[in-house]
C-alpha cells in the first residue's frame, strides 16, 4: 500500500493523505458473503446514548470474515484482494475447489492465484492457517486464537504481527505487536505472515467530515465545558482540572487507572506486560 496526496485547491486537501488502494483488485464485495448493518447511531433499546460520539456515517455493509479457517486439507485459490470498510485490514476472497468462497483477512504478499491451505498439514507459508504446534519458533503470525475453536481473537489490525517465540508443553508464547509476552494453548490456530495495508496509520484525514464520512461525531474536551457538563468544566479562562487527577463525565477516574482485574483467570498465561513488568 501507498500514501496519496493531494493538491491543495481548498485548505483541508493541503494536508490530506489516503490510501492509493494499490493491493486492491477487487472492488465490489461477495453478494452471498454480506450482511446488513443496522445503525443505532449509540444508543440502546430505549433511545438513550450509551456510547458518546456515535452517529451518521456512509451506509455500510458487513464482510463476514472467516476467522475459524476450520476447512482442512482442501486447497483454495484468492481471487481478489478488496476493501473492508469495518476494519483497518485488507480482506482476500478467496474459492475452495468444491467451490466454497469465504472471506479472510489479508496477509502482506498474498497475490491473486496463490494457493492457500488451513490444517496441519499445510506448509508453513504466508496465509495458510495452522495450529501453533506446527508453526516453527520465530515465525511472524496473526489471527490468532486464544483458546482451540473459537477462531481468531488477536493481532487482526492492518500492520499487525505477532512473533512465535517459544513452545513448552501445552503452550506457546507470542510477543504481541504490544510488546506484552503471552501463553496461548498450543493447540491454537495462528495464519502465517503479516497483515497488509501497514501504512494505514500514515494517513493524514485533513478535515472533520472525513471521520463524520466514517460515523465519527466531534469529541470535546471536558475542560472546555461548563461545570453542569463536565466535571473539568468551568473557571475563568484556561484552568486546571481542579482535581488530583482525571475523570470521565460521570466523575469516574480516567487515563492511566488500571482496569484490569487482580484476580482475572488469564493473568497466569500473561508472562511479560507491555509496560515490561512481570504479572504478579
Amino acid at each position: 500500500m501507498g500514501i496519496k496526496t493531494y493538491n491543495p485547491y481548498t485548505p483541508s486537501r493541503r494536508n490530506m493523505t489516503g490510501s492509493d488502494f494499490s493491493e486492491i483488485t477487487k472492488k465490489t464485495p461477495e453478494k452471498s458473503l454480506i450482511a446488513s448493518k443496522r445503525k443505532n447511531a449509540g444508543r440502546n433499546n430505549q433511545g438513550k446514548i450509551t456510547v458518546r460520539h456515535h452517529g451518521g456515517g456512509n451506509r455500510q455493509k458487513y464482510r463476514i470474515i472467516d476467522f475459524k479457517r476450520t476447512k482442512d486439507g482442501i486447497p483454495a485459490k484468492v481471487v481478489g484482494i478488496e476493501y473492508d470498510p469495518n476494519r483497518t485490514a485488507n480482506i482476500a476472497l478467496i474459492c475452495y475447489e468444491d467451490g466454497e468462497k469465504s472471506y479472510i483477512l489479508a496477509p502482506e504478499g498474498l497475490q491473486v492465484g496463490a494457493k492457500i491451505m488451513n490444517g496441519k498439514d499445510a506448509e508453513v507459508r504466508t496465509g495458510n492457517c495452522l495450529p501453533l504446534s506446527e508453526i516453527p519458533i520465530g515465525t511472524m503470525v496473526h489471527n490468532i486464537e486464544l483458546m482451540p475453536g473459537r477462531g481468531g481473537q488477536m493481532v487482526r489490525a492492518a500492520g499487525g504481527s505477532a512473533q512465535l517465540m517459544a513452545k513448552e508443553g501445552k503452550f506457546a508464547t507470542l510477543r504481541l505487536p504490544s510488546g506484552e509476552m503471552r501463553m496461548v494453548p498450543i493447540e491454537c490456530r495462528a495464519t502465517v505472515g503479516v497483515l497488509g495495508n501497514g501504512d494505514h496509520n500514515l494517513i493524514n484525514y485533513g478535515k472533520a467530515g472525513r471521520k463524520r464520512h466514517m460515523g465519527i461525531r466531534p469529541t470535546v474536551r471536558g475542560s472546555v465545558m461548563n461545570p453542569n457538563d463536565h466535571p473539568h468544566g468551568g473557571g475563568e479562562g484556561k484552568t486546571g482540572i481542579g482535581r488530583p487527577g482525571p475523570v470521565t463525565p460521570w466523575g469516574k477516574p480516567a487515563l492511566g487507572l488500571k482496569t484490569r482485574k487482580a484476580k482475572k483467570h488469564s493473568n497466569k498465561l500473561i508472562v511479560r506486560r507491555r509496560n515490561g513488568r512481570a504479572i504478579k
